[in-house]
């Protein structure tokens, strides 16, 4: 029988309201002992100014939360002192109700704060992830002041645990992965992991930042369409012992609660610098991704994310850009 469209509307209403209720008649307590309990929360400031972000953007939309996310591949629960194996931007949009995915390529050429101009991705080395996200803020005129990194041996774990992902696997990407073959299939854990790890196969580190958009993007689409709280909380479980990140426990517990009681089930990705915008290349004997103009890739950055036209970069933006233009 059609459901009509007042029980549709009914519907949308009472699963955000019963998902609030499960939260709250399951009691906290429960949920951090149980499921966050071995979450390695890290605070970092949170002081506007010694985050890099100017007043221009402090104020954008509350309604647009923006949170950096690194993925560290290291075969060892130790963060310290590793550079940031992949960077993203993760915006939870309950405007648009949507989460988007920015990859920014590691080898991005950036102004890093205290320290030079280098490799993005060496920000995380000089200073953990506080100073990347002070990068960010400072290159890109963002307003983030939270981070989760992720160690990459998590990936195995969680992919298994949602039944695997459907991947369509390329032809110079078969011997990479154990046991897989040409064409869509569903790829367990093991299979994902390795896929997430080509680097030098088809359009390098390009591709590579895909590849682990689309893994994430499976997962994250399977648990919003489920709409299954105890699913994701299972994640969670998984997941806490290889997570740092500067959100404490009833903080995690108020964003979950958020994303599902939004209703977002859409996901976006893009990838910076963006194709056409960049020039890559030897300097110094070091490879280098220059973006061409940092400015442009700030202009996309933004409509990307708050949807919006006609944003004007700040001037330290438009200062940086003219400085990587005349670097080499």
């Amino acid at each position: 029988m059609k459901m009509s469209k007042k029980s549709s509307t009914i519907k949308k209403i009472l699963i955000p309201l019963l998902v609030v209720f499960i939260l709250a008649a399951s009691g906290f307590f429960y949920v951090y002992s149980t499921y966050l309990g071995d979450i390695d929360t890290v605070k970092i400031t949170e002081n506007d100014e010694a985050l890099n972000i100017k007043s221009e953007v402090a104020d954008k939309s509350s309604d647009i939360i923006n949170i950096a996310l690194f993925g560290i591949d290291t075969r060892a629960e130790d963060y310290d002192g590793s550079r940031a194996d992949s960077i993203m931007i993760a915006s939870l949009d309950t405007v648009h109700k949507k989460i988007k995915l920015t990859s920014i390529m590691r080898d991005t050429f950036v102004n890093i704060p205290g320290e030079k101009y280098d490799k993005i991705n060496h920000s995380y080395a000089y200073g953990g992830p506080e100073l990347t996200i002070k990068t960010i803020n400072e290159n890109f005129d963002m307003n983030i002041k939270d981070y989760v990194t992720v160690n990459f041996s998590a990936l195995e774990k969680i992919v298994d645990a949602v039944g695997g992902v459907e991947i369509d696997v390329k032809d110079y990407e078969i011997e990479h992965i154990p046991g897989s073959s040409l064409g869509l299939q569903t790829l367990n854990g093991e299979q994902a992991l390795a896929y997430s790890r080509i680097r030098y196969s088809g359009d390098g580190d390009y591709e590579r930042t895909l590849r682990q958009r689309t893994v994430l993007q499976n997962v994250l689409t399977k648990v919003l369409n489920n709409k299954s709280l105890p699913q994701a909380l299972s994640l969670i479980d998984i997941l806490s012992p290889y997570i740092q990140t500067s959100f404490d426990q009833g903080e995690l517990v108020g964003l979950a609660t958020k994303v599902f009681a939004a209703g977002i089930t859409t996901m976006e990705d893009a990838r910076l610098p963006i194709d056409g915008q960049a020039v890559g290349g030897l300097w110094d004997s070091v490879y280098y991704l220059k973006p061409d103009t940092l400015s442009e890739n700030v202009i996309y950055l933004h409509q990307f994310i708050y949807e919006e036209t006609g944003y004007v970069p700040t001037e330290g933006v438009e200062a940086i850009s003219n400085e990587i233009i005349n670097t080499f």
